[in-house]
């Protein structure tokens, strides 16, 4: 089954969904068309032309400072940009509370980033290819027992959608490419966070999600052949996705927010959907 996209109204009505929560953790892309998050007039040159340095696949802050990175543009400019992120992670908050209630309170807020360039323009090697197929998960920062949880927003000027590929449900996918996964090493883990190269010890669970990516990548025959639907978002529109269990690739499309969370896997109102559940439960035997 490929993951479904559910448009949702401002009311939070989803025709045939009962539950916005229970679509999302099985593996659904909701979708918000009307959602305000108007621009002022100052803040309209960030999508005339892009305010980045160009080092980074994008801006963005992070923490309690919201320290602004990746940024360009005069003082003034720059500290308009990082008031936007701030003002759009309260949006993105906002939704969450409004709209996913089981989860206020349990999510913790992660980095908010301004993305200006043209996927399609910034191909890098294939492991950095966000048009591919692939599910989310971080090298240097282990998540073990949490969600990722992201909400996006399409804030293109010229009326170009945000094109995305959406692929199949994340066990049958799982099914295909566990046996290729080569096995984890508790010992390599605990090497890699002595020497600082990761955040914190991976989990078997990392271990999987990162071989998983990559195996999903770098398999062409897969990327061309597998279950998949071409989605398009419209400018204005909101998306929210698990982005660890939707499969999915970025096509194309200029300027765009997003905001990423962390969702403990018992916070969940079916933890047993998480992909860490469903990774054990493929393999017979709780992860390490």
């Amino acid at each position: 089954m490929i993951s479904p996209i559910v448009s949702v109204s401002r009311e939070g009505r989803a025709p045939g969904v009962a539950s916005l929560v229970e679509a999302l953790e099985g593996g659904a892309v909701l979708m918000f068309p009307g959602l305000d998050f108007p621009f002022s007039p100052f803040e309209e040159r960030f999508v005339e032309r892009p305010f980045a340095d160009g080092k980074a696949k994008n801006v963005n802050i992070r923490g309690g400072a919201a320290e602004l990175r990746g940024a360009s543009g005069s003082a003034e400019e720059q500290e308009a940009l990082r008031q936007l992120l701030i003002r759009y992670r309260r949006f993105a908050e906002g939704l969450i509370d409004r709209y996913l209630p089981a989860y206020t309170g349990k999510v913790a807020l992660a980095g908010t980033s301004y993305r200006p360039f043209d996927v399609d323009r910034r191909k890098l090697s294939w492991r950095r290819d966000d048009t591919r197929l692939h599910v989310d998960a971080f090298p240097s920062n282990p998540i073990g027992e949490k969600r990722i949880l992201r909400v996006f927003r399409n804030i293109n000027p010229k009326g170009e959608p945000r094109r995305w590929r959406v692929g199949e449900d994340f066990g049958s996918m799982a099914e295909k490419f566990l046996p290729r996964l080569p096995g984890y090493s508790p010992l390599s883990a605990r090497l890699l966070a002595a020497l600082r190269v990761t955040k914190a010890r991976r989990s078997e669970y990392d271990h999987l999600m990162l071989h998983l990516h990559d195996a999903l990548k770098r398999d062409m025959e897969y990327q061309a052949k597998a279950p998949q639907a071409d989605v398009h978002f419209a400018p204005g529109q909101t998306w929210v996705t698990f982005s660890d269990l939707v499969m999915h690739g970025a096509m194309g499309g200029q300027y765009m927010l997003e905001q990423t969370a962390y969702l403990p896997v018992a916070a969940q109102v079916h933890p047993e959907k998480s992909p860490q559940r469903i990774l054990a439960a493929k393999l017979g035997r709780p992860l390490q």
